[in-house]
């Protein structure tokens, strides 16, 4: 495993979650069910998404190599404009998917049933979400799906594990719109370093 390749998937997809509705979603399946419950249904569910992006990144990256990272750069780019565009409009996004989710989500269950609610909800919200698309940029990019997978699933745990655990406390803390303008930097950085492979360039990163 390549550490350099996990902390590259790991920091990206951490800073594109952490004001996403990821974080509104566990925050409010943590309060209908156990936290530790809806986390491990929340953990599965990721598990299978990111598992699915590297497929579809690693199948991507069988073609021609320019192609490859021109499409890797695209995403990037569009993880990056998506972040600062939302940047002025985080915390009420982030209201309106709170209320959202507290209507959808019933509780009643315990045990494996809650589980795989969990599972149900977060697959379900996610699939096609900008954090699948980008763990799938990034298994096109590095030649290592191991490492990828390892950062990006990591990322989405911790999101997930503290809005399990002090979801609340962090929703009055945290500056939403600073961590978008933070991740709106780092993929577009991305975006650059990618275009520049595209180009022919030899990067040593």
């Amino acid at each position: 495993m390549d550490l350099t390749v996990l902390a590259a998937s790991f920091l990206p997809i951490l800073l594109l979650e952490l004001p996403d509705k990821t974080f509104v979603a566990t925050l409010v399946l943590a309060t209908r069910f156990k936290p530790l419950t809806a986390w491990a249904g929340v953990a599965l569910a990721f598990a299978v998404q990111c598992l699915i992006a590297v497929v579809a990144g690693r199948l991507l990256a069988q073609l021609p190599d320019r192609p490859v990272a021109a499409a890797a750069a695209v995403l990037f780019a569009v993880g990056a404009f998506t972040l600062f565009r939302g940047a002025a409009r985080a915390k009420q996004a982030e209201e309106e998917a709170l209320e959202e989710y507290q209507q959808k989500v019933k509780g009643g269950a315990s045990g494996w049933r809650a589980v795989l609610a969990c599972f149900g909800v977060v697959f379900l919200a996610e699939w096609g979400d900008l954090s699948q698309l980008f763990t799938a940029g990034l298994a096109a990019r590095y030649d290592d799906p191991v490492s990828v997978f390892a950062g990006a699933w990591a990322a989405l745990l911790v999101v997930s594990g503290l809005a399990a655990a002090a979801g609340a406390t962090i929703v009055r803390k945290l500056s939403v719109a600073a961590v978008s303008r933070i991740g709106g930097v780092v993929c577009a950085v991305l975006a650059v370093l990618t275009a520049l492979e595209a180009a022919g360039l030899d990067l040593p990163v």
